[in-house]
């Protein structure tokens, strides 16, 4: 949609959980597409989750910097093909520094609302979402760095959720994500529980040539040592 009757803008949605519309131009949304294609390829390429319990996360998912894996991180894909992770990518660590920066200023709050120096991002989750796919309340919480975490969005258009530290429950607060936006959530909501409900197939741009949608995640596992 090119024209709005009410323009979408910056929204604080939770103390420090930001949306920023359309932060992503379509140049480096292609950019990002394909750059997602190539980390999706084998070794350590795209692959389904599944849960200790033996359930499997409908989103499909592959990782840079660390290996995520219910519940954990490892620098080889542990629960697929065993194969090194892919390298975290300097010029994704710098989208991700550029987004807290846009989001909150120059410096990003830490989990007591205090100013912290920019994150260096070392970890990235990339989800992909078909029209059915969708992502159950969690929280990011293998992690033992407080530094946001940063959602950019690719492709079809989702509804996002951002509840509370508390439970998976009631209150939460539902957010329209486009192609092209960003969210970053940090300070107070850092810990948040959140989840995908929703994906509207038939959504993304057409000059993105993506059916579904993609989601990156930028984080800091401060898992040195």
């Amino acid at each position: 949609m090119n024209e709005e009757l009410f323009p979408r803008e910056r929204t604080e949605i939770a103390p420090g959980a930001v949306h920023v519309p359309d932060w992503l131009g379509p140049d480096l949304q292609r950019e990002l597409v394909e750059a997602c294609r190539e980390w999706a390829r084998p070794p350590a390429g795209l692959r389904t989750v599944r849960t200790p319990g033996g359930g499997t996360m409908t989103a499909r998912q592959v990782c840079l910097g660390l290996h995520w894996y219910p519940y954990g991180y490892a620098r080889t894909v542990v629960d697929g093909d065993g194969a090194p992770v892919k390298p975290m990518p300097d010029r994704l660590a710098e989208l991700g520094r550029r987004a807290v920066a846009d989001a909150y200023g120059p410096q990003a709050p830490d989990a007591r609302g205090r100013l912290a120096p920019a994150p260096a991002y070392d970890i990235a989750l990339v989800n992909f979402y078909d029209g059915d796919a969708r992502m159950g309340m969690h929280r990011d919480a293998e992690e033992r760095a407080e530094d946001p975490v940063v959602s950019l969005s690719l492709g079809d258009t989702c509804v996002f959720r951002l509840g509370n530290t508390a439970s998976r429950g009631r209150p939460y607060r539902d957010v329209e994500l486009r192609s092209g936006d960003l969210f970053v959530f940090g300070g107070p909501s850092r810990r948040a529980y959140h989840g995908v409900p929703k994906v509207l197939p038939g959504t993304a741009p057409p000059a993105l040539g993506l059916t579904g949608r993609l989601n990156i995640t930028l984080r800091v596992g401060g898992l040195d040592g």
